[in-house]
C-alpha cells in the first residue's frame, strides 16, 4: 500500500485515477479548491482535502504533503487569463515539488501534454502560449528537482471511453488524443512502476496494453 496525494483532487483525471488507486488497496488524498466539489471527491474514495494551492507556501504545501509516499500533480487553471495560468501551472507547481522534497516524498507525477518543450512553444501572441511556456518551466524543474519524478504527457484528452491501451511517443502525431480514463490508467500504472521514474512518456490512445506500452519504452 502507498499513501499518494493527487493535486488537483476534482479534475476529470484526477476523479477517475482516485478510484483505481483506492480498489488496490492504496491510501489516497484528493486536494480541491472549491468546498463544494467535496462529496463527488469523497465519491471516489479518497479522502477529501480543501486546500487552494495557488495560495499556499511552500512551507504550507509541504505539511500538507508530508507523510505520503507519493505526489500526483493534476491541477491546473485551466486556461483563461495568463496571469493565472502561470501561477498555479508554474508556480504552486514548482512550490509543490520543492515542498515534496523538504518533507522527504521522494516520488512526485506530473501530468503535462504531449509535446511539451521548448523546441515546441507557440508564439507568445498564441493564446496557447502561456500555458505551455507555465508547463514547460514546471517540468523542466521537475527534472531538475532531485526527485523520483515520472511527467506524463498525454494527447488531446477525450471523454471516451478508456481502452486500456496506447501508444508511446517521442512528438505529437497527426492523431494524438487519448481519453481521461485511459490517461488516469497510465498514471496508476507508473505510480507503481519504479522502471518509470526519471522518465518522460509522451502516449495517446493505440494498440498496446498499458503496462506493456510502458515496459517496451523504457
Amino acid at each position: 500500500m502507498s499513501k499518494v496525494i493527487i493535486i488537483g483532487g476534482h479534475g476529470k483525471v484526477a476523479l477517475r485515477l482516485a478510484p483505481q488507486l483506492v480498489e488496490r488497496g492504496d491510501e489516497v488524498t484528493s486536494v480541491f479548491r472549491n468546498p463544494d466539489h467535496e462529496a463527488e471527491v469523497a465519491a471516489t474514495g479518497a479522502t477529501p482535502v480543501v486546500a487552494d494551492v495557488e495560495t499556499m507556501s511552500t512551507e504550507a504545501i509541504e505539511e500538507l504533503v508530508r507523510g505520503h509516499d507519493a505526489v500526483l500533480w493534476s491541477a491546473g487553471a485551466g486556461g483563461g487569463e495568463a496571469k493565472r495560468t502561470y501561477a498555479v501551472d508554474r508556480d504552486a507547481a514548482i512550490r509543490s515539488m520543492d515542498a515534496a522534497k523538504a518533507a522527504g516524498v521522494h516520488r512526485y507525477v506530473m501530468v503535462s501534454f504531449l509535446g511539451a518543450s521548448h523546441d515546441n512553444l507557440p508564439p507568445e501572441d498564441n493564446s496557447f502560449f502561456a500555458y505551455a511556456d507555465a508547463k514547460v518551466a514546471a517540468d523542466d524543474h521537475l527534472r531538475d528537482s532531485g526527485l523520483d519524478w515520472t511527467i506524463l504527457q498525454p494527447g488531446a484528452l477525450t471523454l471516451d471511453e478508456p481502452t486500456g491501451r496506447i501508444d508511446v511517443l517521442d512528438q505529437p502525431a497527426e492523431e494524438s488524443s487519448v481519453s481521461r480514463g485511459d490517461v488516469a490508467a497510465v498514471a496508476a500504472a507508473v505510480l507503481a512502476d519504479d522502471s518509470c521514474v526519471h522518465r518522460t512518456i509522451g502516449f495517446r490512445n493505440g494498440d498496446t496494453p498499458i503496462e506493456d506500452a510502458l515496459g517496451a519504452s523504457a
